[in-house]
Formats: C-alpha cells, sequence, structure tokens
C-alpha cells in the first residue's frame, strides 16, 4: 500500500510542479482533488459557474497602512499543503455592541456612555494603528540599544490606546500637542513610521529633517512634544484660544504625564481657559509613575481629573481603545458646544522605563509589569473582542502582524541608512524669512544663511 501510494504521489508531483516530500494520505487526497478540479473540463451540458464576487477591501487605516487581507490561509508544517479559503465580509460580524467601564466624573451631570458600538473596519484600523505603535517602539528600544538612536528616547508601548482612541474621536483639523512621549501621536497624526524612525536616528529624511529627535516632531495641526516638563499645556491653550478667536469650531488636546501635572503652570492654564471659556481637552496620561517616583509618593491628591476644581473632569480606562474613544468624542462635544475646557485622566501603563536610560524595574517589579501585560495589555483587549465576536479571524491578524513587521523593518532600514543632514544646512528652518544674522559675538558663523 505504501509503495502505491509513493508511486501514485511522485506522479502527481511530477505533473502539477510539487515537491514531493512526506505527504500523509488526506494530503494526498487534497491535492489530488484540487488537481482534479483545476484540470477536469466542464460537462458539455453544464451552464458555467458565475464569476466568484470577490469582497469589498475595507478602507485603508489612519497612518498609511497597508490594505488588509480578508482570506484565511491553513499552513500545514510539509510541501503542498497549504489550503486558501477565501472568506467573504458576510462570513464576519459586521458590527457589535460592547459594555464599557463607567467613567468617574467631576462637576458633570453624566459621563460618557458606558456602550461602545465598533464595526469590524473600525475594530481592523485600531488594531493596526496599536499594533504599528507597538512594533516601532520595540524597534527604537532595538536601535538605541545599538547605539543608532543616541540622546533622549522616551517610548509609548503600553500605552497606544490613548493615542488610537483620541484620534478616533477628533477630526484631522482639530490640534493637539503633547509631552516629549510623543512618538504614538506624531503616527496618528498622519506621520509615517519611516519618517518617525528616520527622524529618531537624526537624518535628512526624518519629519524634522534630522534635526527634532525623539521629541521634537511636528505634523499639521501637531504641535510636537515638549523637552521642558509641563511647558505643553500653556501652549495647548494658547491653541485653543486661537480656534476660538477664528470660530473655526476646532479644538485643541493638550496632553501632559501625571509626573507635570504639579506644575504650576498647569494650574495657570487651567485658570484662563475656565475664565475664557476655551475650547480645550486637557488630558493627564496618568502611567502611575513620574520618571521614578510613584503617583501616590508625588501627589497628595492622586485624583488628577479633579485637579481642575472648577473645570469639570472624567477619570477613563486608558487601556481600553473604546473607552478612550467614547470618552474622547464626550469631552470635544463639551468644548465644541461652547461649555468651555474639560480634563481627563486616562489611567495607562508604559511596559518601559521612563526613558531609555531608564531600565524601569528599580521602582517598580518585573511582576507588576508582567501583571499588566497579561491582565490589561491594550492589544490584547481588542483582539480577543474581535475575535470572540466573529469580527475577524486569527488568520487575518497574524496577517497583519505580518505586514506591519515589515513595514517597520523597511523603516529601520531607511533610518539606518539615510544620509545626516549636512553642516551647511545647520541654521535652516530657524526664521520663516532669511534675515541678516547681525549678532555680536556671532561673527564665525555669519558665513551661515537661514533657510525657510
Amino acid at each position: 500500500m505504501k509503495t502505491m501510494l509513493a508511486i501514485i504521489s511522485n506522479a502527481l508531483c511530477r505533473i502539477t510542479g510539487r515537491s514531493a516530500g512526506e505527504q500523509t494520505v488526506s494530503e494526498l487526497l487534497i491535492g489530488l482533488s484540487e488537481y482534479v478540479n483545476l484540470t477536469s473540463p466542464p460537462a458539455a451540458a453544464a451552464v458555467p459557474p458565475p464569476a466568484r464576487r470577490l469582497p469589498p477591501e475595507p478602507p485603508p487605516p489612519a497612518g498609511g497602512a497597508v490594505q488588509l487581507v480578508s482570506s484565511r490561509t491553513d499552513q500545514t508544517d510539509r510541501p503542498g499543503g497549504r489550503v486558501v479559503a477565501s472568506r467573504s465580509l458576510s462570513d464576519f460580524t459586521p458590527q457589535v455592541t460592547f459594555d464599557i467601564k463607567k467613567c468617574d466624573v467631576h462637576r458633570l451631570e453624566a459621563g460618557p456612555p458606558v456602550r461602545a458600538e465598533l464595526t469590524r473596519e473600525q475594530g481592523l484600523q485600531y488594531y493596526r494603528t496599536m499594533q504599528t505603535v507597538r512594533r516601532m517602539e520595540l524597534k527604537a528600544d532595538q536601535l538605541y540599544k545599538q547605539k543608532i538612536i543616541r540622546g533622549f528616547c522616551h517610548l509609548y508601548d503600553g500605552q497606544e490606546a490613548c493615542a488610537a482612541g483620541i484620534e478616533a474621536a477628533i477630526n484631522p483639523s482639530d490640534h493637539l500637542i503633547t509631552a516629549y512621549r510623543a512618538h504614538g501621536y506624531t503616527f496618528t497624526r498622519g506621520v509615517s513610521v519611516r519618517e518617525i524612525l528616520a527622524e529618531l536616528t537624526g537624518r535628512r529624511g526624518g519629519v524634522a529633517k534630522g534635526k527634532g529627535g525623539s521629541m521634537h516632531m511636528y505634523a499639521p495641526h501637531f504641535y510636537g512634544g515638549n523637552g521642558i516638563v509641563g511647558a505643553q499645556v500653556p501652549l495647548g491653550a494658547g491653541i485653543a484660544l486661537a480656534c476660538q478667536y477664528q470660530g473655526n469650531n476646532q479644538i485643541c488636546v493638550t496632553l501632559y504625564g501625571d509626573g507635570a501635572a504639579n506644575q504650576g503652570q498647569l494650574f495657570e492654564s487651567f485658570n484662563m481657559a475656565a475664565l475664557w471659556k476655551l475650547p480645550c481637552v486637557f488630558i493627564c496620561e496618568n502611567n502611575k509613575y513620574g520618571m521614578g517616583t510613584s503617583v501616590e509618593r508625588a501627589s497628595a491628591s492622586a485624583d488628577y481629573y479633579k485637579r481642575g476644581d472648577f473645570i469639570p473632569g472624567l477619570r477613563v480606562d486608558g487601556m481600553d481603545v473604546l473607552c478612550v474613544r467614547e470618552a474622547a468624542k464626550f469631552a470635544a462635544d463639551h468644548c465644541r458646544a461652547g461649555k468651555g475646557p474639560i480634563i481627563m485622566e486616562l489611567q495607562t501603563y508604559r511596559y518601559h522605563g521612563h526613558s531609555m536610560s531608564d531600565p524601569g524595574v528599580s521602582y517598580r517589579t518585573r511582576e507588576e509589569i508582567q501583571e499588566v501585560r497579561s491582565k490589561s495589555d491594550p492589544i490584547s483587549l481588542l483582539k480577543e473582542r474581535l475575535l470572540s465576536n466573529n469580527m475577524a479571524s486569527v488568520e487575518e491578524l497574524k496577517e497583519m502582524d505580518i505586514q506591519i513587521r515589515k513595514e517597520v523593518e523597511e523603516a529601520a532600514q531607511f533610518a539606518t541608512s539615510d544620509p545626516e543632514p549636512p553642516l551647511e544646512e545647520l541654521c535652516n528652518h530657524i526664521f520663516s524669512n532669511d534675515p541678516p544674522l547681525e549678532v555680536r559675538g556671532t561673527n564665525p558663523w555669519s558665513k551661515l544663511k537661514s533657510i525657510s
């Protein structure tokens, strides 16, 4: 029997061009049925089968992502064992309503809804956004340890639901300014991974031409990170004032960390924003630690959503992208209605240390980090929702992961091969025009011109 199967197997492999290898009986029968279906002529009286209707492609996610796959691939370990089964969008659940965690509120009669609708397209988009940010940050970690990225570098992995949820709730024309942990928001605001990594490595192809580094990346309506703790908050209030002055129905999302929450300039900004009813959403990303100090040791009151006192506030589960999205929508609507500013506290967590120079385990245990990863990881939470409600397939998400890894790897190749900016470009992009650089004591630099 084995000899007969071997003869048939070898003959089939010669005809179809497959590798012989070791094949089981079931694999042989599958291959034989596929070959017969492909080569057998149709019966003379048979009606030709209708052309197979391909499912419409999902819309491309934010950040210039590659199109998603809508097929299931079962790959056996042996040659000739690949079976591809197309799945129509009708095979998936198009929309599901989820119960989400209730927000704590301050000076509000009602808060955001406790149920959130999620479509399949939205779920895949949020998954791609968060997974891309995660992979990008892990690649930055690797490049930093190889001493290709130098200087300051503050990574965002663990907090991806904050950036993805906020971006899903506001308009591209709205404004956003944040602190120096800015890579995730740089991506959600439309900058490619390639430009972000090239900026981290100080190359000409970076989003700021290689002269901004980790803390200074910019895009339309995105005012970058700020290297001075808390300094972006009054700037955000100023942007909101401009929105109000121009009457364009835009808002400014102003982000800061729990480590900056005790800065005096925050309270000055809160006061002016409340007096002038500025359309500003102040968001505290509370990742539990300001550098190496826990919030309990740094703040007499860790209820950051109440810190505005006279400004209404929300405390939100920052590890759930749907909670963040619904709360950010609520806050944006509050501002657009002319009710003035609002404060959001996103309870989140960072997996890395404060910066790459911080191992992150001298003031917290590895067990604590692992517990958050296993119970509250934002990507795993969304993935479980998609799979358990038949909104996506395991194979589809795996294929997306492979594409993201490839994109990040290609971006890293560019970021390590693109040239650095030459010395003669040192003074470019300083002034909006080209005034003479006539400052006493700067004669050695007088030959340089500022070109915007």
